[in-house]
């Protein structure tokens, strides 16, 4: 990595990453990153790609949504593949290679007041292994009030899975199949007290690093000057293989792979390690 670029992780982050399952890197997106970033989200939303899955809402804004834009647009693949963040990845994971999972986008413009649920991404991943691990960068200055992301301290430890439920009416998927080794989401924001919730206001072009089975969620946008958009990368290590479990999201999966090949595919490139593809 180009130290220039970004100065090496601090063990101390990669410690309260493993404790907390969630660490803040400010300033994660150089100033002609985010210039990129924002530029192609703009691109995105007039013209979207396959995977899109907005959301209705009833409020005066919208939500935009869609996943695996790198595969159609040069900026995405340019920042989730030929930046320093999957050298980054490479150093929260521990890993000698970095699979590019897939990337998304969360728009909420100004006066959206669709919430995203709680929820954690493993199981609506078709992936198993512990080398998980979503950017999450802000687009826009983020706070509670514009829906800044909310995570549940060290729940990643907790080692559950939780049935993926849509997050509003979309037209990409009705409902997730029920996978009998999942369990109900509690009824978190109902009981706030009872867990250690935390959050952090960002500044565009921070990132928040989390991994698969960190319990998360967002409050809809209720400011009405705000936008607040959300780009997020999920990049895998060493242990994770493909997984043909049921109740999983049916854009992410992969037909060339069968139940524990390993993720290297077109669809999930090596970004860094061995036969690393650009």
């Amino acid at each position: 990595m180009n130290n220039d670029i970004f100065p090496n992780i601090e063990q101390a982050q990669i410690d309260a990453y493993n404790k907390d399952g969630v660490v803040i890197l400010r300033n994660a997106l150089t100033a002609p990153m985010l210039t990129e970033l924002r530029t192609a989200i703009a691109s995105e939303i007039l013209n979207p790609g396959p995977y899109y899955h907005g959301y209705a809402t009833k409020g005066s804004g919208k939500f935009h949504g869609n996943m695996r834009l790198w595969e159609n647009n040069p900026s995405f693949r340019n920042i989730s593949q030929n930046s320093h963040l999957p050298d980054i990845a490479q150093q929260f994971l521990g890993s000698t290679k970095v699979n590019l999972f897939y990337d998304q986008l969360f728009v909420k413009e100004a006066g959206t007041p669709i919430p995203t649920r709680w929820h954690n991404d493993l199981p609506y991943w078709p992936i198993r292994g512990s080398q998980t691990l979503s950017f999450w960068f802000a687009g826009d200055k983020s706070t509670r009030e514009s829906g800044v992301l909310e995570f549940i301290r060290g729940s990643h430890l907790w080692d559950r899975y939780f049935q993926p439920e849509v997050f509003g009416k979309t037209r990409a998927i009705d409902a997730y199949e029920k996978n009998p080794d999942y369990e109900p989401m509690p009824d978190i924001e109902n009981h706030r007290d009872d867990y250690d919730i935390i959050h952090w206001d960002l500044e565009p072009g921070d990132a928040l690093l989390f991994h698969g089975l960190t319990v998360h969620g967002a409050a809809g946008n209720t400011s009405q000057a705000l936008r607040r958009r959300g780009y997020a990368i999920r990049y895998t290590g060493d242990d994770v293989v493909y997984d043909a479990r049921i109740g999983t999201n049916k854009h992410l999966s992969n037909d060339t792979l069968a139940d524990g090949d390993p993720l290297d595919s077109d669809q999930y490139p090596r970004v860094r390690g061995l036969q690393a593809c650009k």
